[in-house]
Protein backbone atom coordinates (compact mmCIF):
# COMPACT_ATOMS: atom_id res chain seq x y z
CA UNK A 1 0.00 0.00 0.00
CA UNK A 2 1.37 3.68 -1.16
CA UNK A 3 -0.81 4.91 2.41
CA UNK A 4 -2.39 3.89 5.39
CA UNK A 5 -3.72 7.32 6.02
CA UNK A 6 -4.98 9.91 3.88
CA UNK A 7 -4.11 13.51 4.75
CA UNK A 8 -7.26 14.83 5.74
CA UNK A 9 -7.79 12.07 8.54
CA UNK A 10 -4.84 11.78 11.16
CA UNK A 11 -5.67 13.63 14.94
CA UNK A 12 -4.39 13.93 17.93
CA UNK A 13 -5.85 10.36 18.58
CA UNK A 14 -3.17 9.31 16.15
CA UNK A 15 -0.22 10.37 18.42
CA UNK A 16 2.69 7.67 18.19
CA UNK A 17 1.49 6.03 15.63
CA UNK A 18 3.77 4.61 12.49
CA UNK A 19 1.78 6.00 9.25
CA UNK A 20 2.64 6.03 5.42
CA UNK A 21 0.79 8.79 3.78
CA UNK A 22 1.36 9.66 0.00
CA UNK A 23 0.65 12.84 -2.20
CA UNK A 24 1.14 16.34 -3.61
CA UNK A 25 4.02 18.46 -2.00
CA UNK A 26 2.06 21.96 -1.59
CA UNK A 27 5.18 23.68 -0.24
CA UNK A 28 8.04 23.26 1.93
CA UNK A 29 9.74 25.91 4.21
CA UNK A 30 13.43 25.38 4.41
CA UNK A 31 14.76 26.72 7.87
CA UNK A 32 18.00 25.13 7.53
CA UNK A 33 17.92 22.73 10.84
CA UNK A 34 14.15 22.24 10.35
CA UNK A 35 11.91 21.46 7.50
CA UNK A 36 8.64 21.75 7.24
CA UNK A 37 6.71 20.18 4.00
CA UNK A 38 2.90 20.03 3.62
CA UNK A 39 1.36 17.04 2.20
CA UNK A 40 -1.80 17.57 0.24
CA UNK A 41 -3.86 14.72 -0.85
CA UNK A 42 -8.18 14.59 -2.11
CA UNK A 43 -8.66 14.64 1.43
CA UNK A 44 -6.42 17.80 3.00
CA UNK A 45 -3.41 18.66 4.29
CA UNK A 46 -0.25 17.11 6.66
CA UNK A 47 2.44 18.93 7.63
CA UNK A 48 5.50 16.96 7.61
CA UNK A 49 8.77 17.60 9.82
CA UNK A 50 12.01 16.93 8.65
CA UNK A 51 14.28 17.40 11.80
CA UNK A 52 18.28 17.51 11.49
CA UNK A 53 18.57 15.87 15.25
CA UNK A 54 16.04 12.88 14.50
CA UNK A 55 15.64 12.34 10.81
CA UNK A 56 18.15 10.37 8.79
CA UNK A 57 20.60 12.45 7.16
CA UNK A 58 19.93 11.31 3.83
CA UNK A 59 16.61 11.78 4.30
CA UNK A 60 16.95 15.24 5.28
CA UNK A 61 19.09 16.00 2.59
CA UNK A 62 16.38 14.97 0.11
CA UNK A 63 13.47 16.87 1.48
CA UNK A 64 15.33 19.66 0.94
CA UNK A 65 15.16 19.22 -3.00
CA UNK A 66 10.94 19.08 -2.86
CA UNK A 67 9.62 20.92 -5.13
CA UNK A 68 5.82 22.07 -5.39
CA UNK A 69 3.62 19.43 -6.50
CA UNK A 70 5.91 16.47 -6.58
CA UNK A 71 4.59 13.48 -5.34
CA UNK A 72 5.91 11.65 -2.95
CA UNK A 73 5.50 8.97 -0.50
CA UNK A 74 6.38 9.21 3.37
CA UNK A 75 6.64 7.10 6.77
CA UNK A 76 6.87 8.23 9.89
CA UNK A 77 5.78 9.07 13.10
CA UNK A 78 2.47 11.16 14.27
CA UNK A 79 3.22 12.94 16.97
CA UNK A 80 2.32 16.17 18.50
CA UNK A 81 2.54 19.64 16.68
CA UNK A 82 3.94 22.80 18.39
CA UNK A 83 2.36 25.80 16.94
CA UNK A 84 -1.25 24.14 16.04
CA UNK A 85 -3.41 25.08 13.13
CA UNK A 86 -6.73 25.33 14.12
CA UNK A 87 -7.83 25.76 10.11
CA UNK A 88 -7.54 22.52 9.33
CA UNK A 89 -8.72 19.30 10.81
CA UNK A 90 -4.97 17.85 11.16
CA UNK A 91 -3.91 20.62 12.76
CA UNK A 92 -2.59 19.48 16.32
CA UNK A 93 -0.50 16.86 14.49
CA UNK A 94 2.49 16.67 12.31
CA UNK A 95 4.69 13.42 10.91
CA UNK A 96 8.40 13.42 11.96
CA UNK A 97 9.38 11.78 8.81
CA UNK A 98 11.60 8.67 9.03
CA UNK A 99 11.47 7.34 5.19
CA UNK A 100 10.85 9.99 1.89
CA UNK A 101 10.35 8.01 -1.41
CA UNK A 102 10.04 10.45 -4.58
CA UNK A 103 7.41 8.42 -6.33
CA UNK A 104 7.75 11.42 -9.57
CA UNK A 105 9.04 14.81 -9.81
CA UNK A 106 7.22 17.57 -10.86
CA UNK A 107 7.65 20.70 -13.28
CA UNK A 108 6.84 24.11 -11.77
CA UNK A 109 2.89 24.67 -12.28
CA UNK A 110 2.31 27.43 -14.40
CA UNK A 111 0.26 28.79 -11.56
CA UNK A 112 0.24 28.18 -7.82
CA UNK A 113 -2.28 25.15 -6.57
CA UNK A 114 -4.24 27.45 -3.88
CA UNK A 115 -7.66 28.16 -3.15
CA UNK A 116 -7.14 31.81 -4.90
CA UNK A 117 -5.21 31.47 -7.80
CA UNK A 118 -2.92 33.28 -9.78
CA UNK A 119 -3.83 31.11 -12.73
CA UNK A 120 -6.38 33.30 -15.15
CA UNK A 121 -9.19 31.11 -16.42
CA UNK A 122 -7.69 30.46 -19.75
CA UNK A 123 -4.51 29.14 -18.25
CA UNK A 124 -6.30 26.96 -15.72
CA UNK A 125 -8.48 25.51 -18.80
CA UNK A 126 -5.74 24.19 -20.69
CA UNK A 127 -4.33 22.86 -17.59
CA UNK A 128 -7.48 21.29 -16.03
CA UNK A 129 -6.05 18.82 -14.50
CA UNK A 130 -3.83 20.86 -12.39
CA UNK A 131 -7.01 23.03 -11.11
CA UNK A 132 -9.20 20.22 -10.37
CA UNK A 133 -6.08 20.18 -7.27
CA UNK A 134 -7.69 22.77 -6.18
CA UNK A 135 -9.96 23.21 -3.45
CA UNK A 136 -12.85 25.35 -5.18
CA UNK A 137 -13.03 22.72 -8.08
CA UNK A 138 -12.18 19.31 -6.35
CA UNK A 139 -15.21 20.26 -3.70
CA UNK A 140 -17.48 21.50 -7.05
CA UNK A 141 -17.12 18.28 -8.15
CA UNK A 142 -17.25 16.06 -5.06
CA UNK A 143 -20.57 17.88 -4.84
CA UNK A 144 -22.11 17.54 -8.06
CA UNK A 145 -21.16 13.48 -7.34
CA UNK A 146 -23.30 14.12 -3.76
CA UNK A 147 -26.25 15.36 -6.09
CA UNK A 148 -26.00 12.58 -8.49
CA UNK A 149 -25.88 9.95 -6.13
CA UNK A 150 -29.22 11.57 -3.98
CA UNK A 151 -30.93 11.71 -7.17
CA UNK A 152 -30.15 8.01 -7.91
CA UNK A 153 -31.32 7.14 -4.32
CA UNK A 154 -34.35 9.20 -4.26
CA UNK A 155 -35.93 7.85 -8.00
CA UNK A 156 -34.60 4.56 -6.80
CA UNK A 157 -37.02 4.76 -4.15
CA UNK A 158 -39.87 5.89 -5.92
CA UNK A 159 -39.39 2.85 -8.22
CA UNK A 160 -37.74 4.16 -11.62
CA UNK A 161 -35.47 2.12 -13.43
CA UNK A 162 -32.38 3.79 -14.93
CA UNK A 163 -31.93 2.69 -18.47
CA UNK A 164 -29.19 3.72 -20.84
CA UNK A 165 -30.29 4.80 -24.21
CA UNK A 166 -27.88 4.77 -27.73
CA UNK A 167 -25.81 8.04 -28.27
CA UNK A 168 -25.75 7.25 -32.32
CA UNK A 169 -29.65 7.86 -33.43
CA UNK A 170 -30.98 9.51 -36.14
CA UNK A 171 -30.98 13.14 -36.97
CA UNK A 172 -34.17 14.82 -36.77
CA UNK A 173 -34.84 18.58 -37.95
CA UNK A 174 -36.06 20.20 -34.80
CA UNK A 175 -34.61 22.08 -32.10
CA UNK A 176 -30.90 22.89 -32.42
CA UNK A 177 -28.27 21.72 -34.78
CA UNK A 178 -27.19 18.16 -34.02
CA UNK A 179 -23.79 16.96 -34.03
CA UNK A 180 -22.96 14.67 -36.47
CA UNK A 181 -20.90 10.89 -36.89
CA UNK A 182 -20.48 9.84 -40.53
CA UNK A 183 -21.10 6.14 -40.39
CA UNK A 184 -17.55 4.10 -41.82
CA UNK A 185 -19.80 1.14 -42.63
CA UNK A 186 -22.83 3.02 -44.19
CA UNK A 187 -21.16 5.01 -46.88
CA UNK A 188 -22.73 8.62 -47.00
CA UNK A 189 -25.05 8.17 -43.78
CA UNK A 190 -24.61 9.67 -41.00
CA UNK A 191 -25.69 9.35 -36.74
CA UNK A 192 -25.92 11.78 -34.86
CA UNK A 193 -25.86 12.80 -31.34
CA UNK A 194 -28.96 12.63 -29.16
CA UNK A 195 -30.01 16.36 -28.08
CA UNK A 196 -32.44 14.03 -25.24
CA UNK A 197 -33.29 10.44 -25.56
CA UNK A 198 -36.68 11.90 -25.93
CA UNK A 199 -38.40 9.34 -28.50
CA UNK A 200 -36.38 6.60 -26.62
CA UNK A 201 -38.15 7.28 -23.02
CA UNK A 202 -41.62 7.08 -24.93
CA UNK A 203 -40.42 3.86 -27.00
CA UNK A 204 -39.40 2.66 -23.30
CA UNK A 205 -43.41 3.32 -22.33
CA UNK A 206 -44.76 1.64 -24.83
CA UNK A 207 -42.40 -1.01 -23.79
CA UNK A 208 -43.98 -1.39 -20.36
CA UNK A 209 -41.34 0.41 -18.56
CA UNK A 210 -43.17 2.74 -16.61
CA UNK A 211 -40.47 4.72 -14.46
CA UNK A 212 -38.04 5.45 -16.22
CA UNK A 213 -34.52 7.83 -15.59
CA UNK A 214 -31.42 8.29 -16.75
CA UNK A 215 -28.35 10.79 -15.95
CA UNK A 216 -26.82 11.27 -19.42
CA UNK A 217 -25.10 13.21 -21.80
CA UNK A 218 -26.64 15.13 -24.19
CA UNK A 219 -25.06 17.36 -27.16
CA UNK A 220 -26.47 20.67 -29.22
CA UNK A 221 -24.51 22.37 -31.63
CA UNK A 222 -25.29 25.85 -30.66
CA UNK A 223 -23.53 29.23 -29.15
CA UNK A 224 -22.38 28.77 -26.08
CA UNK A 225 -21.93 30.87 -22.68
CA UNK A 226 -21.59 30.96 -19.20
CA UNK A 227 -24.37 28.18 -18.32
CA UNK A 228 -24.41 26.03 -21.51
CA UNK A 229 -21.65 23.49 -23.04
CA UNK A 230 -22.23 21.65 -26.37
CA UNK A 231 -22.31 18.58 -24.04
CA UNK A 232 -24.63 18.97 -21.14
CA UNK A 233 -25.83 16.19 -18.68
CA UNK A 234 -29.79 16.07 -17.75
CA UNK A 235 -31.38 13.96 -15.30
CA UNK A 236 -34.10 12.34 -17.63
CA UNK A 237 -37.40 10.95 -16.36
CA UNK A 238 -40.21 9.49 -17.99
CA UNK A 239 -43.54 7.88 -16.80
CA UNK A 240 -46.23 6.24 -17.93
CA UNK A 241 -50.44 6.40 -16.69
CA UNK A 242 -49.37 9.60 -14.82
CA UNK A 243 -51.20 13.19 -15.73
CA UNK A 244 -49.84 16.07 -14.56
CA UNK A 245 -50.41 16.56 -11.82
CA UNK A 246 -48.33 13.23 -11.02
CA UNK A 247 -45.19 14.39 -12.56
CA UNK A 248 -44.95 17.87 -10.66
CA UNK A 249 -45.76 15.49 -7.04
CA UNK A 250 -43.32 13.46 -8.22
CA UNK A 251 -40.41 16.05 -8.95
CA UNK A 252 -41.23 18.37 -6.67
CA UNK A 253 -40.49 15.39 -4.19
CA UNK A 254 -37.11 15.15 -5.48
CA UNK A 255 -36.23 18.85 -5.55
CA UNK A 256 -37.27 19.08 -1.86
CA UNK A 257 -35.37 16.16 -1.30
CA UNK A 258 -32.39 17.38 -2.97
CA UNK A 259 -32.71 21.10 -0.79
CA UNK A 260 -32.75 19.26 2.46
CA UNK A 261 -30.51 16.73 2.10
CA UNK A 262 -27.83 18.56 0.07
CA UNK A 263 -28.57 22.25 1.94
CA UNK A 264 -30.36 21.46 4.80
CA UNK A 265 -33.27 23.42 3.82
CA UNK A 266 -36.89 22.70 4.25
CA UNK A 267 -39.37 24.13 1.37
CA UNK A 268 -43.13 24.26 1.86
CA UNK A 269 -45.21 23.49 -1.48
CA UNK A 270 -43.81 24.99 -4.94
CA UNK A 271 -45.84 28.37 -6.13
CA UNK A 272 -47.92 27.93 -9.68
CA UNK A 273 -48.10 30.47 -11.88
CA UNK A 274 -49.04 30.56 -15.53
CA UNK A 275 -47.11 31.49 -18.14
CA UNK A 276 -49.31 34.29 -18.77
CA UNK A 277 -48.60 35.36 -15.60
CA UNK A 278 -45.01 35.07 -15.68
CA UNK A 279 -44.95 36.87 -18.36
CA UNK A 280 -47.04 39.65 -17.77
CA UNK A 281 -45.63 39.91 -14.07
CA UNK A 282 -41.94 39.43 -14.35
CA UNK A 283 -41.32 39.42 -18.36
CA UNK A 284 -39.65 36.23 -18.20
CA UNK A 285 -40.74 32.68 -18.01
CA UNK A 286 -38.46 31.91 -15.24
CA UNK A 287 -39.01 34.48 -13.06
CA UNK A 288 -36.27 35.04 -10.07
CA UNK A 289 -38.86 34.96 -6.94
CA UNK A 290 -36.72 35.68 -4.18
CA UNK A 291 -37.57 39.20 -4.59
CA UNK A 292 -40.61 41.11 -5.58
CA UNK A 293 -40.19 44.29 -8.01
CA UNK A 294 -43.45 42.74 -10.02
CA UNK A 295 -44.81 44.73 -13.33
CA UNK A 296 -47.16 47.28 -12.95
CA UNK A 297 -49.00 48.25 -16.41
CA UNK A 298 -49.36 52.07 -16.52
CA UNK A 299 -51.11 52.41 -19.59
CA UNK A 300 -54.34 53.35 -17.97
CA UNK A 301 -52.56 56.03 -16.34
CA UNK A 302 -50.09 57.16 -17.84
CA UNK A 303 -51.20 57.69 -21.32
CA UNK A 304 -53.84 60.60 -23.13
CA UNK A 305 -51.71 63.07 -21.34
CA UNK A 306 -49.28 65.45 -23.26
CA UNK A 307 -45.86 63.28 -22.95
CA UNK A 308 -45.71 61.58 -26.31
CA UNK A 309 -42.93 58.83 -25.63
CA UNK A 310 -45.72 57.18 -23.18
CA UNK A 311 -48.87 57.87 -26.12
CA UNK A 312 -47.29 56.53 -28.48
CA UNK A 313 -46.05 53.35 -26.74
CA UNK A 314 -47.91 50.11 -26.99
CA UNK A 315 -47.09 49.30 -23.29
CA UNK A 316 -45.99 51.39 -20.60
CA UNK A 317 -44.57 49.28 -17.44
CA UNK A 318 -42.66 49.97 -14.30
CA UNK A 319 -40.94 48.87 -11.02
CA UNK A 320 -40.69 49.65 -7.98
CA UNK A 321 -37.31 49.27 -6.79
CA UNK A 322 -36.97 48.84 -2.32
CA UNK A 323 -35.43 51.59 -0.47
CA UNK A 324 -33.82 53.39 -3.63
CA UNK A 325 -35.35 57.00 -3.62
CA UNK A 326 -32.02 58.25 -2.51
CA UNK A 327 -30.43 57.39 -5.27
CA UNK A 328 -28.69 60.92 -6.56
CA UNK A 329 -29.03 61.58 -10.13
CA UNK A 330 -25.20 59.84 -11.13
CA UNK A 331 -26.80 56.73 -10.11
CA UNK A 332 -30.13 57.02 -11.75
CA UNK A 333 -28.06 58.07 -14.97
CA UNK A 334 -26.10 55.12 -14.53
CA UNK A 335 -28.88 52.88 -14.29
CA UNK A 336 -30.23 54.90 -17.77
CA UNK A 337 -27.04 54.30 -19.19
CA UNK A 338 -27.32 50.57 -18.51
CA UNK A 339 -31.15 50.24 -20.26
CA UNK A 340 -29.95 52.30 -23.25
CA UNK A 341 -26.99 49.07 -23.83
CA UNK A 342 -27.19 46.89 -26.95
CA UNK A 343 -27.64 43.96 -25.42
CA UNK A 344 -30.78 45.79 -23.72
CA UNK A 345 -31.64 48.13 -26.49
CA UNK A 346 -34.18 50.26 -24.47
CA UNK A 347 -34.38 54.01 -25.89
CA UNK A 348 -34.66 55.84 -22.46
CA UNK A 349 -36.15 55.30 -18.77
CA UNK A 350 -38.34 57.72 -16.69
CA UNK A 351 -38.40 57.30 -12.88
CA UNK A 352 -40.31 58.14 -10.02
CA UNK A 353 -38.82 58.99 -6.64
CA UNK A 354 -41.62 58.45 -3.49
CA UNK A 355 -40.04 59.78 -0.70
CA UNK A 356 -39.55 58.72 2.48
CA UNK A 357 -41.89 61.81 3.64
CA UNK A 358 -44.54 60.40 1.03
CA UNK A 359 -43.85 63.29 -1.36
CA UNK A 360 -43.20 62.09 -5.08
CA UNK A 361 -40.77 63.73 -7.87
CA UNK A 362 -40.38 62.34 -11.43
CA UNK A 363 -37.93 63.09 -14.43
CA UNK A 364 -41.51 63.80 -15.88
CA UNK A 365 -42.83 66.65 -13.47
CA UNK A 366 -43.73 68.58 -16.43
CA UNK A 367 -46.43 66.38 -17.81
CA UNK A 368 -47.56 64.94 -14.57
CA UNK A 369 -48.80 65.93 -11.20
CA UNK A 370 -48.64 64.65 -7.65
CA UNK A 371 -51.62 62.91 -7.97
CA UNK A 372 -51.18 60.81 -11.51
CA UNK A 373 -47.61 60.18 -10.31
CA UNK A 374 -49.16 58.58 -6.70
CA UNK A 375 -51.36 56.39 -8.74
CA UNK A 376 -48.43 54.85 -10.35
CA UNK A 377 -46.97 54.08 -6.93
CA UNK A 378 -49.81 52.01 -5.84
CA UNK A 379 -49.88 50.03 -9.29
CA UNK A 380 -46.77 49.15 -8.86
CA UNK A 381 -46.92 48.51 -5.10
CA UNK A 382 -44.49 51.06 -4.79
CA UNK A 383 -43.86 52.63 -0.60
CA UNK A 384 -42.43 55.29 0.54
CA UNK A 385 -38.42 55.17 0.08
CA UNK A 386 -38.59 53.42 -3.17
CA UNK A 387 -37.54 54.39 -6.72
CA UNK A 388 -40.22 53.49 -9.46
CA UNK A 389 -38.40 52.66 -12.62
CA UNK A 390 -40.94 53.06 -15.83
CA UNK A 391 -39.97 51.72 -19.32
CA UNK A 392 -42.06 51.85 -22.69
CA UNK A 393 -42.44 50.93 -26.17
CA UNK A 394 -43.51 47.53 -27.89
CA UNK A 395 -45.34 44.98 -25.47
CA UNK A 396 -42.71 42.45 -25.65
CA UNK A 397 -39.72 43.95 -26.06
CA UNK A 398 -40.33 46.58 -23.20
CA UNK A 399 -41.13 43.45 -21.23
CA UNK A 400 -38.03 41.77 -21.97
CA UNK A 401 -35.60 44.72 -21.17
CA UNK A 402 -37.79 45.55 -17.56
CA UNK A 403 -36.64 41.68 -16.72
CA UNK A 404 -33.35 42.70 -17.19
CA UNK A 405 -33.32 45.95 -15.39
CA UNK A 406 -35.45 43.82 -12.39
CA UNK A 407 -32.59 41.31 -12.45
CA UNK A 408 -29.42 43.51 -12.44
CA UNK A 409 -31.03 46.10 -9.79
CA UNK A 410 -31.84 43.09 -7.35
CA UNK A 411 -28.05 42.12 -8.34
CA UNK A 412 -26.73 45.31 -7.46
CA UNK A 413 -28.95 45.67 -4.12
CA UNK A 414 -27.82 42.15 -3.09
CA UNK A 415 -31.27 40.31 -3.31
CA UNK A 416 -29.97 37.43 -5.13
CA UNK A 417 -28.47 35.64 -2.30
CA UNK A 418 -26.95 32.74 -3.41
CA UNK A 419 -27.93 30.49 0.00
CA UNK A 420 -31.84 31.43 -0.54
CA UNK A 421 -33.57 29.27 -2.74
CA UNK A 422 -37.41 29.86 -4.13
CA UNK A 423 -38.36 27.19 -6.65
CA UNK A 424 -41.65 27.17 -8.35
CA UNK A 425 -43.70 25.22 -11.31
CA UNK A 426 -44.57 27.49 -14.17
CA UNK A 427 -47.47 25.94 -16.73
CA UNK A 428 -50.44 26.72 -19.16
CA UNK A 429 -47.14 27.39 -21.80
CA UNK A 430 -48.37 28.07 -25.27
CA UNK A 431 -48.15 24.97 -27.68
CA UNK A 432 -47.39 26.95 -30.61
CA UNK A 433 -44.91 30.18 -31.48
CA UNK A 434 -45.34 31.69 -34.97
CA UNK A 435 -41.67 32.14 -36.82
CA UNK A 436 -42.36 34.99 -38.69
CA UNK A 437 -39.22 34.38 -41.39
CA UNK A 438 -40.45 30.89 -41.73
CA UNK A 439 -43.62 31.67 -41.61
CA UNK A 440 -45.00 28.79 -39.97
CA UNK A 441 -45.21 27.23 -36.41
CA UNK A 442 -42.56 25.84 -33.97
CA UNK A 443 -43.34 23.69 -31.27
CA UNK A 444 -42.36 26.13 -28.20
CA UNK A 445 -41.47 22.65 -25.66
CA UNK A 446 -41.00 19.96 -28.63
CA UNK A 447 -43.35 17.85 -30.92
CA UNK A 448 -44.20 15.49 -28.94
CA UNK A 449 -46.17 17.64 -26.43
CA UNK A 450 -49.79 16.83 -26.18
CA UNK A 451 -51.98 20.26 -25.76
CA UNK A 452 -54.51 20.42 -23.19
CA UNK A 453 -57.45 18.17 -23.41
CA UNK A 454 -60.01 21.55 -22.78
CA UNK A 455 -58.22 23.87 -26.02
CA UNK A 456 -57.93 20.20 -28.49
CA UNK A 457 -60.78 22.08 -31.21
CA UNK A 458 -58.42 24.84 -31.28
CA UNK A 459 -56.31 22.84 -33.08
CA UNK A 460 -58.31 23.33 -36.41
CA UNK A 461 -59.29 27.07 -35.94
CA UNK A 462 -56.97 28.73 -33.87
CA UNK A 463 -53.49 26.75 -33.26
CA UNK A 464 -51.99 29.73 -31.90
CA UNK A 465 -54.12 29.92 -28.68
CA UNK A 466 -53.84 26.02 -28.16
CA UNK A 467 -52.02 25.67 -24.67
CA UNK A 468 -49.44 23.07 -23.96
CA UNK A 469 -49.52 20.00 -21.13
CA UNK A 470 -46.28 21.50 -20.22
CA UNK A 471 -44.73 22.78 -17.43
CA UNK A 472 -40.98 23.93 -16.32
CA UNK A 473 -39.46 23.91 -13.00
CA UNK A 474 -37.54 26.88 -12.27
CA UNK A 475 -35.07 27.68 -9.29
CA UNK A 476 -33.80 31.18 -8.56
CA UNK A 477 -34.35 32.73 -11.83
CA UNK A 478 -33.16 29.85 -14.08
CA UNK A 479 -34.91 26.80 -15.18
CA UNK A 480 -33.44 23.80 -14.19
CA UNK A 481 -36.39 21.62 -15.27
CA UNK A 482 -38.94 21.18 -17.63
CA UNK A 483 -41.33 18.81 -19.25
CA UNK A 484 -44.40 17.73 -20.36
CA UNK A 485 -47.45 15.20 -20.67
CA UNK A 486 -46.97 13.51 -24.22
CA UNK A 487 -48.54 13.17 -27.35
CA UNK A 488 -49.64 9.13 -27.13
CA UNK A 489 -52.06 8.98 -29.78
CA UNK A 490 -50.74 8.44 -34.18
CA UNK A 491 -53.65 10.88 -34.80
CA UNK A 492 -52.81 13.37 -33.19
CA UNK A 493 -48.78 13.24 -33.62
CA UNK A 494 -49.46 13.44 -37.28
CA UNK A 495 -51.69 16.54 -36.80
CA UNK A 496 -49.02 17.58 -34.91
CA UNK A 497 -46.18 17.26 -37.58
CA UNK A 498 -48.50 18.84 -40.18
CA UNK A 499 -48.97 21.91 -37.65
CA UNK A 500 -45.29 21.92 -37.67
CA UNK A 501 -44.94 22.11 -41.67
CA UNK A 502 -43.92 18.65 -41.81
CA UNK A 503 -45.02 16.78 -45.03
CA UNK A 504 -46.68 13.19 -44.78
CA UNK A 505 -43.26 12.18 -46.07
CA UNK A 506 -40.85 13.97 -43.87
CA UNK A 507 -42.93 12.65 -40.54
CA UNK A 508 -42.93 9.38 -41.71
CA UNK A 509 -38.84 9.66 -42.69
CA UNK A 510 -38.19 11.52 -39.40
CA UNK A 511 -40.43 9.44 -36.75
CA UNK A 512 -42.17 6.46 -38.41
CA UNK A 513 -40.32 4.27 -35.65
CA UNK A 514 -42.48 6.26 -33.51
CA UNK A 515 -45.75 6.47 -35.03
CA UNK A 516 -46.05 2.83 -35.35
CA UNK A 517 -45.06 2.07 -31.98
CA UNK A 518 -48.11 3.90 -30.95
CA UNK A 519 -50.16 1.95 -33.21
CA UNK A 520 -48.89 -1.34 -30.51
CA UNK A 521 -51.03 0.35 -27.41
CA UNK A 522 -48.98 3.27 -26.31
CA UNK A 523 -49.92 4.25 -22.61
CA UNK A 524 -50.53 7.65 -21.49
CA UNK A 525 -46.83 9.21 -20.26
CA UNK A 526 -44.81 12.26 -19.57
CA UNK A 527 -42.11 13.51 -18.72
CA UNK A 528 -39.44 15.83 -17.26
CA UNK A 529 -35.58 16.51 -17.71
CA UNK A 530 -33.90 18.35 -14.84
CA UNK A 531 -30.39 20.23 -16.48
CA UNK A 532 -28.33 18.52 -14.08
CA UNK A 533 -25.23 21.13 -14.63
CA UNK A 534 -27.00 24.19 -13.97
CA UNK A 535 -29.22 22.33 -11.01
CA UNK A 536 -25.71 21.33 -9.33
CA UNK A 537 -24.42 24.81 -9.85
CA UNK A 538 -27.55 26.90 -8.67
CA UNK A 539 -27.57 24.72 -5.63
CA UNK A 540 -23.46 24.72 -5.44
CA UNK A 541 -24.34 29.24 -4.68
CA UNK A 542 -22.97 29.35 -8.28
CA UNK A 543 -23.88 31.13 -11.50
CA UNK A 544 -21.82 29.00 -13.72
CA UNK A 545 -21.40 25.71 -14.76
CA UNK A 546 -17.92 25.03 -15.68
CA UNK A 547 -16.55 24.31 -12.36
CA UNK A 548 -18.84 21.67 -11.72
CA UNK A 549 -17.88 20.13 -15.02
CA UNK A 550 -14.50 17.83 -14.88
CA UNK A 551 -13.66 18.94 -18.52
CA UNK A 552 -15.55 21.97 -19.58
CA UNK A 553 -15.22 23.74 -22.84
CA UNK A 554 -15.02 27.15 -23.53
CA UNK A 555 -17.02 29.71 -25.33
CA UNK A 556 -15.72 28.63 -28.59
CA UNK A 557 -16.76 25.22 -28.27
CA UNK A 558 -13.11 24.10 -27.95
CA UNK A 559 -11.22 21.58 -25.48
CA UNK A 560 -7.87 24.04 -24.71
CA UNK A 561 -6.62 20.88 -22.53
CA UNK A 562 -6.41 18.47 -25.46
CA UNK A 563 -7.00 20.86 -28.54
CA UNK A 564 -10.10 19.35 -30.07
CA UNK A 565 -12.00 19.50 -32.23
CA UNK A 566 -8.78 19.04 -34.27
CA UNK A 567 -7.92 18.05 -38.29
CA UNK A 568 -8.06 14.08 -38.74
CA UNK A 569 -6.01 12.60 -41.43
CA UNK A 570 -6.71 11.80 -45.70
CA UNK A 571 -6.97 8.24 -44.65
CA UNK A 572 -9.31 8.72 -42.03
CA UNK A 573 -11.45 10.86 -44.32
CA UNK A 574 -10.96 8.37 -47.10
CA UNK A 575 -12.19 5.83 -45.00
CA UNK A 576 -14.92 7.31 -43.85
CA UNK A 577 -15.98 8.62 -47.90
CA UNK A 578 -15.72 12.20 -46.81
CA UNK A 579 -13.87 15.21 -48.91
CA UNK A 580 -13.84 18.49 -47.60
CA UNK A 581 -15.12 21.74 -48.91
CA UNK A 582 -12.79 24.52 -46.93
CA UNK A 583 -13.68 27.90 -48.05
Amino acid sequence: MYRSHTCGELNSSHINTEVTLAGWVQKSRDKGFMNWVDLRDRYGITQLIFDESRTEKSVFEASKTLGREFVIQIKGTVIEREAKNKNIPTGDIEILVSELTVLNAAQLPPFTIEDETDGGEDIRMKYRYLDIRRNPVKNSLIFRHKVSMEVRNYLSNQGFCEIETPYLIKSTPEGARDFVVPSRMNEGQFYALPQSPQTFKQLLMVGGMDKYFQIVKCFRDEDLRADRQPEFTQIDCEMAFVEQEDILNVFEGLTRHLLKEIKGIEVEKFPRITYDYAMKTYGNDKPDIRFEMKFGELNAVAQHKDFPVFNAAELVVGIAVPGCASYSRKEIDALIDWVKRPQVGASGMVYVKYEVDGSLKSSVDKFYDEADLKKWAEITNAKPGDLILILSGKADKTRTQLSALRMEVATRLGLRKPDEFAPLWVVDFPLLEWDEESQRYHAMHHPFTSPKPEDMQLIETDPGKVRANAYDMVLNGNEIGGGSIRIHDRDLQSRMFSLLGFTPEQAENQFGFLMNAFQFGAPPHGGLAFGLDRLVAILGGQETIRDFIAFPKNNSGRDVMIDAPSAIDEAQLNELHIKLNLK
